[in-house]
């Protein structure tokens, strides 16, 4: 296939693994993190030049963003597993008929999020209980972000086809320069023309319009079964129905940690706003090991689907043993360097005494336990890879969704602390990490998988 030839392409179904596999990792760990940089950037700015309310407000959404996003996110991933498969069966007429599949449901997804979302969108900010000093700049947020929805998307899928050939340099490259503009938007708005979380979500859609348009220009120029054509979009119900029974349970796995994180926001909610800015912050901190830790995950998906549909189980036993070594170390690395620049970081957000000794508390629970974390996504996406994704989906609720939300309503309203609530991310990722780890066992038992 002509897309093998590029520089920025790793051929995963011949030669050695562990180095190709941290040259498709490492790129895209840096676009999840610098992703997550620009967002910090954004609530660091309303932090410091609008005031603490304006950075719970943006905070008090993340998790209802990331519910409305998981899902999508997981179908997108079903794109990337069904693209490398046929990559790895050199059947470059399904490849384009996947890609283009993949594209027109990213935006038709992405339109009809809009619709339901803004319909719905000032319910479910008072479903999760914000603050009425709050509650205005949290709605506004959300109205504008989700007007950004279909490019959100579309991003997402975009990186998704790049990642199935092992190319994540090319997403990066889109990403850093989106970022920067969304940097000097954030500071403009704010600081300029002095708006407040208005500013901030419209420089967060404008940035994703660069980063998604930036994308399909390459994708519309280049050669090979990659090109996208835009007379040939349409939806190939065979491959669609594929990339569904393999992307919504790997998107409703990551709803079900939405879920429980809008359970845990609520509760948060309830601390009042300083502790629900500290929150905010110690999230735009942690999230950063999230991405390495996904990223090793994600890799060793795109791996084992290339090697599986060329036929080679040794080699997909080999990435899955290199795969979650490689993200253990990177794990416990990222956990200690982030611990020991705990306050600084935090500082940068807000400098209030308080915000910043709560903000600790925070990342000491999740950080200490993101080891743990890293053994669920690598075992979660190492079945995903063979084509099973309801399986980790299942453990998820059970070990996520079902312990967090007993957590709440047992221990955090028994002791009513932020420590209390704060423990319920290592708790649950201990019960599910067993769950998994006897799924993984028993389907290996059954040689459902290599």
């Amino acid at each position: 296939m002509e897309e093998e030839k590029s520089k920025k392409t790793v051929d995963m179904i011949h030669g050695t693994l562990g180095d190709k596999m941290l040259k498709v990792a490492v790129p895209l760990a840096l676009t999840g993190i610098l992703q997550q940089l620009f967002n910090a950037t954004s609530v660091a700015v309303l932090g410091r030049f609008v005031g603490k309310n304006a950075m719970a407000a943006v905070g008090s959404n993340s998790a209802l963003i990331g519910l409305l996003l998981n899902l999508f996110i997981g179908v997108s991933m079903g794109a990337n597993v069904v693209i490398a498969r046929f990559t790895g069966q050199r059947d470059k007429e399904a490849v384009s008929r996947a890609v283009h599949t993949a594209i027109l449901v990213s935006l038709i997804s992405g339109f009809g999020m809009i619709l339901i979302g803004e319909l719905l969108a000032a319910p479910v900010v008072r479903l999760l209980g914000v603050p009425d000093d709050v509650f205005a700049m949290a709605l506004l947020y959300l109205r504008i972000y989700l007007i950004g929805m279909p490019v959100i998307l579309l991003y997402n899928f975009e990186s998704a086809i790049f990642r199935s050939q092992g190319n994540t340099r090319t997403p990066l490259i889109c990403l850093l320069i989106a970022g920067c503009i969304n940097l000097g938007l954030n500071l403009f708005f704010v600081i300029v023309l002095h708006m407040n979380v208005n500013g901030a979500a419209t420089a967060t859609v404008i940035s994703n319009c660069v980063s998604s348009g930036l994308m399909m220009h390459i994708l519309r120029h280049r050669t090979g079964a990659l090109q996208v054509r835009l007379r040939e979009l349409r939806i190939d119900g065979k491959i669609l129905k594929e990339i569904l029974r393999i992307g919504v349970p790997a998107g409703m796995q990551g709803m079900v940690f939405s879920l429980s994180n809008i359970c845990i926001q609520s509760a948060i909610n309830s601390l009042g706003s300083t502790v629900m800015a500290a929150s905010a912050a110690a999230f735009n901190i942690e999230i950063f090991e999230y991405y390495v830790v996904t990223s090793f995950g994600q890799t060793g998906t795109t791996f084992i689907s290339q090697n599986y549909g060329a036929g080679f189980s040794d080699r997909c036993r080999k990435v899955s043993w290199i795969c979650l070594a490689q993200d253990l170390i990177a794990a416990g690395v990222s956990s200690v360097l982030l611990l020991a620049f705990g306050r600084p970081l935090l500082s940068v957000f807000n400098t209030d005494p308080a915000v910043v000794a709560t903000g600790i508390v925070r990342l000491k629970f999740i950080l200490g336990g993101e080891v743990i974390n890293a053994f669920i996504e690598v075992m979660s996406d190492i079945m995903r890879g063979y084509g099973y994704s309801l399986v980790p989906a299942l453990a998820s609720l059970i070990g996520i969704c079902g312990v967090r939300i007993l957590w709440v309503y047992t221990l955090f309203a028994h002791f009513g602390t932020f420590g209390s609530l704060m423990a319920a991310y290592p708790g649950s990722w201990t019960v599910t990490a067993i769950v998994v780890l006897i799924a993984y066992l028993v389907m290996r038992h059954r040689k459902v998988i290599a």
